[in-house]
């Protein structure tokens, strides 16, 4: 083992308690996205932590953008230590927020329990884990390395379970992500300690509105029912498109498997009558729906143009309409993200394997992830090219209940984090 690998790890081993104990303290604070609990709680605990070893730090809100108000301020932080010559600059992106709980837990789910090697917790693998661990390999860094060149920043970000518009999107429009501040970026979302992500799969979201004619239940036949239309829709859709989408696969190497194929999730539907307020007990009324919306969750790969995932259902809706009497619809966008991939000579790519083979002795496997996150605004709005997502984490435990994360998976990528840091921010010659 080379001089700087040996320190690295050493650097790393003897921090392994206080990473373990960096990351239950994130996770018992609960960054709960809806409605986006103790956002700046949580930034002030990673701004005292990263200020002790000289980063100096801003708090950032994003005014205006969706979420945010003054009871459910999006705070974010951005840190950043000067090396001691001109160089280049890593980022590590990560994100506070976390989803709901859920049913299913057996544990307390905020109490950051740890057992053997686990820790467990909402937000252990998704992604305070990959948070702390980018922490820990910075320290790391800068003890093996006093004297590098460039700069090393650490983000955390709101609302990457939503969008990331009021996190990652937002810094990137304010120029925290421009290529003359930053030139590479490491999101360290949960894929895997020894896989480097290269990008992720596209998104549309859109919303189809059937239209019909409200009359009394017991006459239905004065009416037209948006839900019975809106069935032709779930048919056409299940006959029609989802084969097709099936037969579809792509050359990139998407994880899990069954997501190399185009996919299609019918996410929600609500037709008729409002849901009453939860605390009216009495009946609905009786009459014929009117209106019937239904949201799509189309995911798509990279060979696929997004006028052609959006031009099959529109395709399918004026089908309808040609061929049943008094079928009328609409659709609106809701949110969408073209397909990304790294390309594997990237700077940060090549470092990230040279840093994988050198700690696990084994080549790095290069994967994509089935959807997508920060790295959509990092590339898309930021422009900054040398991006992935690297990070400790069973992509499998995201969202789920019980969710938890290895002690020593975290302290095998704070290695390869801390090797990429002196790869691509060497010392002062």
């Amino acid at each position: 083992m080379t001089a700087i690998p040996a320190r690295v790890a050493s650097e790393v081993n003897a921090r392994r308690e206080d990473l373990a104990s960096l990351l239950q303290q994130m996770i018992r604070i609960p960054t709960l996205n809806p409605p986006g609990l103790r956002y700046r709680e949580f930034c002030d605990l990673v701004a005292a932590r990263l200020e002790g070893t000289g980063f100096q730090v801003e708090f950032i809100r994003a005014h205006g953008a969706p979420g945010d108000s003054d009871a459910h301020p999006r705070w974010n932080l951005v840190a950043r230590r000067e090396g001691v010559g001109p160089g280049e600059c890593v980022h590590f992106n990560s994100h506070h927020d976390v989803v709901e709980v859920g049913q299913g837990w057996t544990r307390d789910p905020f109490a950051a329990e740890r057992e053997g090697d686990r820790i467990y917790g909402r937000g252990s693998c998704d992604m305070k884990g990959g948070l702390a661990t980018s922490i820990i390999a910075a320290e790391a860094f800068l003890a093996a390395v006093p004297d590098f060149r460039g700069a090393v920043e650490i983000s955390s970000v709101a609302d990457e379970e939503s969008g990331g518009f009021a996190g990652a999107a937002f810094l990137a429009r304010a120029g925290y992500f421009s290529p003359e501040r930053v030139q590479h970026v490491i999101i360290p979302e949960p894929l895997h300690k020894d896989r480097i992500c290269l990008g992720h799969r596209g998104v549309w979201w859109a919303e189809i509105e059937t239209r019909g004619v409200i009359a009394h239940g017991s006459m239905p036949f004065l009416g037209d029912s948006a839900i019975r239309h809106m069935s032709r829709v779930l048919e056409e859709l299940e006959r029609v498109l989802l084969p097709r989408l099936e037969a579809r696969t792509t050359a990139m190497p998407v994880i899990p498997e069954p997501a190399r194929r185009s996919t299609l999730n019918l996410n929600s539907i609500h037709g008729g009558q409002p849901e009453p307020d939860a605390s009216y007990t009495g009946l609905p009324t009786p009459c014929v729906a009117d209106r019937c919306r239904l949201i799509l969750d189309r995911r798509f790969l990279l060979e696929e143009g997004i006028d052609l995932v959006k031009g099959e259902v529109v395709e399918i809706l004026e089908e309808l309409r040609r061929t049943h009497p008094g079928f009328d619809y609409g659709i609106r966008d809701l949110f969408q993200v073209l397909p990304a991939m790294t390309d594997r000579e990237a700077p940060v790519v090549r470092a990230t394997a040279r840093a994988i083979e050198s700690v696990f002795g084994r080549p790095a496997e290069y994967v994509v992830s089935p959807g997508t996150y920060d790295q959509k605004h990092v590339v898309g709005i930021g422009g900054v090219e040398s991006c992935i997502a690297y990070g400790p984490g069973i992509l499998d435990l995201a969202h789920q209940p019980d969710e938890w994360i290895s002690v020593t998976d975290m302290e095998e990528s704070a290695r390869v984090m801390a090797l990429v840091l002196a790869d691509l921010l060497p010392a002062r010659a």
